[in-house]
């Protein structure tokens, strides 16, 4: 009874901890020392006759929670070319935060870093409208001109033009162009037309009977 007594003491003393406490980092011999604070890493773990070294993070790396880490988190970058612009600079304590510039919308977005994936808002299409304008958090929305209506520029739809009373359609109206019309009526010209061909007519006819009465008359 003594003698097993004796081994399970042996075994609960030489038996390694399972966990470090609450802000302890395990070390690679066993140890649990205490973590480094935000902003800092460690540079050389405890010892029996010293605590944990930290070191600040330097210029473009951080840290946002107590570590027992050895090097420092690079600072996340806010690429122009790819719709980005830093709302907010890395610090020693937290990271880069991202915005999308005029004309794109994010695709991806954290608490921690902002927007991580823009991309730019969609064109509308000739033939079509922006019903709702893109935003920094969403993309545009687009929809098809109705039925009398067109647009050029996929901006806005426009009602076709009417023509008046005295104008006649000469090309129809479709969702990209407008209805053309004639400057003037051809009823207009026809009847604007008919008395000078009565008019050419009748001096026809006076100049053919002149030389007939004047050939009769030997004129």
């Amino acid at each position: 009874m003594f003698s097993m007594l004796v081994v399970l003491v042996g075994v609960s003393l030489f038996e390694p901890a399972s966990t470090c406490r609450h802000k302890e980092y395990p070390t690679s011999d066993g140890q649990c020392c205490p973590m480094c604070q935000e902003g800092t890493v460690v540079a050389r773990d405890c010892t029996a006759e010293s605590g944990t070294r930290c070191v600040p993070c330097e210029t473009g790396t951080y840290m946002n929670q107590p570590n027992g880490l050895k090097k420092c988190l690079s600072c996340a970058t806010c690429d122009p070319g790819l719709g980005l612009f830093a709302k907010q600079n890395c610090k020693s304590t937290s990271d880069t935060v991202c915005d999308v510039l005029s004309g794109f919308f994010c695709k991806s977005l954290t608490d921690s870093t902002g927007c991580s994936t823009a991309e730019r808002h969609s064109v509308c299409k000739p033939g079509e409208r922006i019903k709702q304008p893109g935003t920094s958090r969403h993309d545009t929305v687009c929809e098809a001109c109705q039925q009398g209506s067109f647009s050029p520029n996929g901006v806005n739809c426009t009602l076709w033009t009417k023509c008046s009373e005295n104008q006649t359609p000469v090309q129809d109206g479709s969702l990209t162009a407008d209805v053309v019309c004639s400057s003037g009526s051809p009823r207009y010209r026809y009847f604007l037309s008919l008395p000078f061909v009565c008019f050419l007519i009748l001096c026809l006819v006076l100049s053919t009977t002149n030389l007939w009465v004047c050939d009769l008359n030997n004129c």
